[in-house]
């Protein structure tokens, strides 16, 4: 995969599409939403996001599958 340069959210989108993992490409979808700031996620919203993640220990931070609903 060559180099691109993320100008625009198409150059993104377009770029980020092209990506594929065990042959399989992204779906993907833009959200316009603008969120407030400050605002969290309740603890047991968020234990329910985290049961579905499972992260690679040797990149915990990057490399984090989410597993459907």
């Amino acid at each position: 995969m060559g180099l691109a340069k993320l100008v625009d959210v198409e150059v993104m989108l377009s770029w980020a599409s092209s990506m594929t993992w065990k042959g399989l490409y992204p779906i993907l979808s833009l959200s316009k939403t603008v969120y407030q700031k400050g605002i969290s996620v309740a603890k047991k919203a968020m234990e329910q996001v985290e049961s579905r993640l499972e992260r690679n220990p040797l990149l915990p931070k990057w490399d984090i599958l989410i597993q459907p609903l």
